[in-house]
């Protein structure tokens, strides 16, 4: 992904360099031919310090010494044409055009230098976040799997995306999340989360309990902050844990304050699984939370879809954010298939530039696998093993 962001990166600065430098040669151009046209030759050559100063506004110390230059040969020819290039204001103009110059090339190095250094730190956010974000395996369990991640255009603006999977006894459990904060602060709480997910999903714990323990382990990095930083409380994780059998149709679902995934069955229109209380998110150290887990059925055919909030905060150009709700109609296509279909959709309603990262998974249950009765839903006993944290739990049908 870096590579390829660096590579049309160049290809668009030079682009641009390319219409950017015809200003200032055109500036130059006419005044040499408004010179050479006009009868009595008006004194124009002082227009042509302007030349280097336009180069300046976005053009590299080269393009500006070059710029300069011709500035500078055309100035020296009207003043031979003339007769007048020992004069004072003729010296003057000469002086000023290379004094301006080379102010202008001087400041555009610097520039250049700065932009250097946000992008070395731009790679290196980049690089950790994708040592986070690892490729989700296409087929878990019964399973089917794709996922799509999207970047911000600010290079900046390097957001803490996350999503995963582990295969638990007879199941599979997911996680896709959303750091608030950018840059690498936000790339590192989502490399503690998803540590933390990896290194307890597929021990025999009930969803809520995995829950309480991955707010417990975000306090905890909060709390190893705080003395440093006091704004370390400030940050969250909102987060949405899914633990889907591989037989029985029902599936359980945790919120932390994310939004709603999609359900997804071709010919119909696509449902948000909204919760029916949901908690809290992750890290708000808020004492006992409350974490709830409802139930949904997710049989053969069906189509999950979790996104992050970059995804419905897309903008178009009037402002109006992205429908996901009316354009995610699955049509039975593969995984992958569809959220090709979905990014094309939401970078073309964004045109072509997000502001914030975005990331979606689509997680199939293929027609044809054996389903077994799921007979009747309980309700999960309170989590304890992580008890302040794990708070009050239920199991609630979705429908």
């Amino acid at each position: 992904m870096t590579s390829r962001r660096l590579s049309a990166r160049r290809c668009r600065s030079w682009c641009e360099a390319r219409g950017l430098l015809a200003v200032p040669l055109t500036l130059i151009v006419v005044t040499v031919a408004v010179h050479l046209a006009t009868p009595g030759h008006p004194h124009v050559g002082p227009l042509l310090v302007i030349a280097p100063a336009l180069a300046a506004v976005r053009l590299g110390p080269r393009l500006i010494v070059l710029t300069g230059v011709l500035a500078l040969m055309c100035q020296v020819a009207i003043a031979m044409l003339q007769r007048d290039l020992s004069s004072a204001d003729r010296v003057a103009q000469l002086l000023a055009l290379i004094g301006v110059s080379g102010f202008a090339a001087v400041m555009s190095a610097g520039r250049e230098r700065s932009a250097r250094e946000l992008r070395r730190v731009s790679q290196v956010c980049e690089t950790a976040q994708e040592l986070v974000l690892q490729p989700l395996p296409p087929r878990i369990g019964p399973l089917h799997l794709a996922a799509v991640y999207l970047s911000a255009e600010n290079e900046m603006h390097i957001g803490g995306d996350l999503y995963a999977a582990a295969r638990i006894k007879r199941g599979t459990r997911l996680i896709v999340g959303d750091v608030r904060g950018k840059g690498l602060a936000a790339v590192g709480d989502a490399a503690l989360l998803m540590g933390a997910f990896r290194a307890v999903a597929h021990l025999p714990m009930t969803l809520a309990q995995l829950t309480a323990h991955l707010d417990t382990s975000v306090c905890g990095r909060q709390a190893e902050l705080a003395a440093p930083d006091h704004h370390a409380h400030e940050c969250f994780i909102t987060a949405v844990l899914l633990e889907i059998p591989d037989h029985p149709a029902a599936a359980r679902i945790a919120y932390c304050g994310h939004p709603p995934p999609l359900l997804l069955r071709p010919g119909h229109t696509a449902a948000a699984l909204s919760p029916r209380l949901p908690g809290p998110p992750l890290g708000l150290d808020i004492g006992t939370p409350c974490y709830d887990v409802d139930t949904f059925d997710f049989g053969a055919g069906d189509l999950l879809l979790l996104y992050t909030d970059g995804v419905i905060e897309a903008r178009n150009t009037r402002g109006e954010f992205y429908p996901l709700l009316e354009r995610a109609a699955w049509k039975g296509e593969r995984p992958e298939d569809f959220l090709e279909r979905l990014r094309t959709d939401l970078l073309a309603h964004a045109g072509g530039r997000l502001d914030d990262d975005a990331a979606m998974i689509a997680i199939e249950r293929p027609a044809g696998v054996i389903q077994q009765g799921h007979g009747n839903l309980r309700r999960d006993r309170p989590a304890n093993l992580f008890s302040p944290a794990a708070g009050r739990v239920g199991a609630r049908r979705l429908r």
